[in-house]
Parts: C-alpha cells; structure tokens; sequence
C-alpha cells in the first residue's frame, strides 16, 4: 500500500540538469527580492574548514586522494623534467642567436 520510501518524487525524481536549472531560478530570485545570503570570506572559510574536517574524517577516502595526488606529482614530475629541458635548448638557441647579432 502507497508508495515505497526508496521511490523519488519531485525534486528529487529530476535529472540533475533540471535540478540545476530550478535552484538558478530560485537563487536569482532571492537576489532579485534582496533575501539571499552572501557569504563574507569569513563564512566561507569557516564553511569550507568544517566540510574540510567532515572529510578528513574517512580515512579510506583520504588514502585515496592521498594516492591519486601522488601519482599525478609523479607524473607531472616526469613530464616537467622534460619540458624543462626543451626549454632550456630552445632558450640556448635564442641566446645564441641574440648574441651573434
């Protein structure tokens, strides 16, 4: 009888395009009648340390982005090194050039 707890309705039953799509008209609407709220950048650093520490909390999660990380400096490292040295020939060559003028 009735529907299940599982089932979406409204809101949630959207895409999230038009999720999005009704958040913006009600976001734009508040700024219109002056009754939303900017945050200062202390709110939103206070805001942004609390979700900082709700995270940090999975251990699990935090190894995880701890590894990824790691791997895109190794990666970034491998490839810089060789960008680095091109650009140092193609400076040389410049330099060359500029002092034989």
């Amino acid at each position: 009888m009735g529907q299940s707890s599982e089932s979406k309705r409204g809101f949630a039953a959207m895409n999230a395009e038009q999720q999005r799509q009704i958040a913006s008209q009600g976001g734009k609407a508040a700024h219109e009648k002056g009754t939303a709220h900017e945050f200062t950048s202390e709110e939103a650093r206070a805001a942004g340390r609390k979700g900082g520490e709700a995270v940090s909390q999975n251990r699990e999660h935090m190894a995880q982005i701890g590894r990824k990380g790691a791997e895109a400096r190794s990666h970034s490292a491998a490839n810089g090194s060789r960008s680095r040295s091109r650009v140092r020939e193609q400076h040389g060559r410049v330099d060359e050039q500029t002092q034989g003028s």
